[in-house]
């Protein structure tokens, strides 16, 4: 990396409600896609408590970096020097700290703390003075006081002023909870009156209300029922219920929470039927109060009713109290609220323009491609091009979940595959945002009929009937494979629910190979500390050949390439170069040869063990010369038995993140998912299948 490229910036707000959050969090992830090593510091810090705005930044990101290295001094202390006159005492303290981040990380992002309850000495110019001795640029966050473009730009003015004033750099602005229509129209034409950057962003309601889980965590509500994904709804408005149900039903809205007493079985039992009856609003939560929980009896029948998809909350304090502790509660971005986080970073990334901050950050091309950063480049490549992604299993609430994290990021299109009613009623139930989805019915007849003679024609020459295929194309994973052919989907996500045969299956019968591939294979992304690495095939072909050895290695080098690797490929046996001999042996050999006159651009060696291959002193000994023993970063397995309980192995020993598998050699993407999958699993694989899908279409 360019030593004279930017390395820090300090984000300052002048009020405590205009979103410097936000902003963290997007400055974050974005500076994750282009640096190795990213550093968070908070200069000035409330208390000895933790502060939740760095351990969310440090949690959410997997910041390599301790509390203590993130935070400098409290409040109290600083007060303290700067009343006292050793201001500069106060500066080394923070310098200090600073100073050794940078020594030890490739870009260190810090965050001011503004507050209106601080005394005049700690104030928002104590930020731009810290910026300024730390000789970071400084990225501004406010929110217009009218929403004018006059009265915005001269607002603009001002900031530009002040900092340059105090001898301090201005780098970019955010002017942040713009209404409509102000945000629409001056969008673009604010942007470009100005030698510096200035993005608007929209004022998000969402992001400015409460979660569930603030109230469990911060006023320590006991929670009788729901899960923890239930605790990370958000809440629109506080419901006090103290009338009868008939009243109670007219007035329910969305993301209501339901306060009422503990007593009140008629409330309770009426708020859950309403939350899972199709025609009434989603709600949030029911909170109930009082000197006692529930009784028995009622606790029994809503355990033999579970599960309840709405999270049951009680405080032991009266109906006021309640209401006061409630009102105590203020919005934040945490772990808590991972939804809201997804949205607070599709607003930043809409927002911003990453080439003028790439070419302001005069960033230098980089070849360090680790974990943190390969996984937050998936999405930056996704949201490039977005491409529409089929999830076949609809049914599972992974999926329905995945999917409204997918549609915040704005990482891909998702089509969703199930009875509109039902998955409607299931995400209102679950509490989930799936409004941009398109829903498909598989039963819808005009579609299913036109799929099944697409399929029939595909099939006939094997002796199938339109009757047989009619059948066949009830199969949800036939039928989105079937989209993907048509053209009305780019690619398909499926194996939640399904083997990993009948994801692959309809794939092969119907999308087919690409040119130059017989066999359809997978790789891994193996994720390690500080490197990503492509394992091959451990998950489709059992025995192959070596002529289907060397399609592996050529498709698993090209996704590497793709997805931001420069692939030097480890044709792997037990033995390296010409020591050893054994049928295993050729067949690697041989694969590696008909690699070399197939892709002569690629790099490539084999047979090779795999110490060879990733020592470069072992490299050295064994193969002297090569430019791939000692740096391979794709290894092609000989057969599925060794791949399989390799990749498995190194990912229970050594802790790596496997992402995939990654089927390749389709003319369209499908993937497959394992049946244990995770909801972070199925995002991970709908946006590689999207970008799968842009480069196929490149092609």
């Amino acid at each position: 990396m360019a030593t004279d490229s930017l390395n820090s910036l300090y984000i300052v707000s002048k009020h405590p409600k205009a979103g410097s959050m936000v902003v963290a969090l997007g400055m974050v992830d974005f500076l994750k896609r282009h640096y190795g090593r990213i550093a968070f510091f908070r200069p000035l810090v409330y208390s000895a408590d933790k502060d939740e705005d760095t351990q969310t930044i440090q949690e959410w990101f997997g910041l390599k970096q301790s509390y203590t290295e993130a935070v400098g001094i409290q409040i109290d202390e600083a007060e303290k020097l700067i009343s006292e006159d050793l201001f500069d005492e106060f500066m080394g303290k923070l310098l200090d700290r600073y100073l050794d981040l940078k020594k030890h990380y490739d870009f260190v992002i810090c965050l001011g703390l503004a507050d209106e309850h601080l005394s005049s000495l700690i104030d928002y110019d104590i930020n731009v003075e810290i910026a300024k001795n730390f000789s970071a640029p400084i990225v501004g966050v406010f929110v217009p006081q009218i929403q004018k473009q006059e009265e915005v730009t001269e607002e603009i003015n001002l900031w530009k002023y002040a900092i340059k004033m105090q001898g301090a750099e201005l780098f970019m602005l955010f002017v942040n909870r713009c209404e409509n229509p102000f945000y629409k129209i001056h969008r673009e034409a604010l942007k470009n009156n100005f030698s510096f950057p200035v993005a608007l962003l929209p004022n998000i309601k969402d992001l400015d209300s409460i979660s569930v889980s603030q109230i469990v965590q911060d006023i320590k509500a006991d929670l009788l029922s729901g899960s923890q994904e239930m605790l990370y709804r958000i809440i629109g408005r506080t419901h006090i219920a103290a009338m009868n149900i008939d009243h109670f039903l007219t007035h329910i809205r969305q993301k209501d929470i339901i306060v009422t007493s503990a007593d009140r079985s008629d409330i309770i039992f009426a708020a859950i039927l309403a939350h899972h009856a199709s025609s009434q609003p989603s709600m949030s939560a029911i909170l109930l109060c009082g000197d006692f929980k529930p009784a028995q009896s009622v606790m029994h029948l809503l355990e033999s009713i579970e599960p309840i998809q709405i999270p049951i909350l009680y405080l032991e304090d009266d109906i006021f109290t309640v209401l006061e502790k409630l009102q105590t509660l203020t919005p934040g971005l945490s772990m808590q609220t991972p939804n809201k986080i997804a949205t607070a970073l599709s607003i930043f990334n809409s927002n911003i323009s990453t080439k003028e901050l790439i070419q302001k950050l005069s960033l230098a091309p980089s070849n360090i491609l680790t974990p943190a950063m390969f996984k937050h480049q998936l999405f930056e490549r996704a949201a490039k091009e977005i491409k529409s992604i089929v999830l076949t299993e609809a049914e599972d609430d992974r999926i329905l979940i995945a999917a409204d994290i997918l549609l915040r990021r704005r990482v891909a299109s998702m089509i969703l595959l199930g009875a509109e009613a039902e998955i409607v009623a299931r995400a209102k139930i679950l509490g989930l945002d799936l409004k941009g989805a398109v829903i498909i019915d598989p039963a819808d007849k005009v579609l299913k009929m036109r799929l099944c003679k697409c399929y029939f024609k595909l099939r006939k020459h094997k002796g199938m009937t339109i009757q047989e295929a009619s059948e066949a194309i009830s199969n949800k994973t036939l039928f989105g494979t079937m989209l993907v052919y048509e053209g009305m989907a780019d690619g398909m996500v499926s194996g939640a629910t399904h083997t990993t045969r009948e994801t692959i299956l309809p794939a092969l019968q119907t999308i087919k190979t690409k040119p130059g591939f017989t066999i359809v294979s997978s790789c891994f992304f193996m994720c390690f500390d500080r490197e990503v690495l492509v394992y091959a095939d451990c998950a489709v072909n059992p025995d192959p050949d070596a002529e289907q050895l060397a399609q592996i290695a050529i498709a698993s080098a090209d996704t590497a390439q793709k997805f931001g690797l420069a692939p030097r490929v480890a044709m792997l046996s037990y033995s390296s170069g010409s020591s050893g001999t054994g049928a295993e042996v050729e067949k690697v050999r041989k694969a590696t040869e008909i690699v070399r006159q197939k892709r002569p651009d690629l790099l490539i060696e084999g047979p090779i063990q795999y110490d060879a291959a990733v020592d470069p002193a072992v490299g050295a000994n064994k193969m002297p010369g090569s430019k791939v023993a000692g740096h391979a970063n794709v290894f092609i397995f000989p057969d599925l038995n060794t791949g399989n309980n390799t990749y498995k192995a190194v990912q229970r020993s050594a802790g790596a993140i496997a992402v995939g598998p990654i089927l390749l050699g389709l003319k369209k993407p499908v993937n497959d998912l394992s049946r244990g999958c995770s909801v972070v699993d199925i995002v991970n694989t709908v946006a590689l299948t999207a970008i799968q899908a842009q480069n196929e279409e490149q092609q």
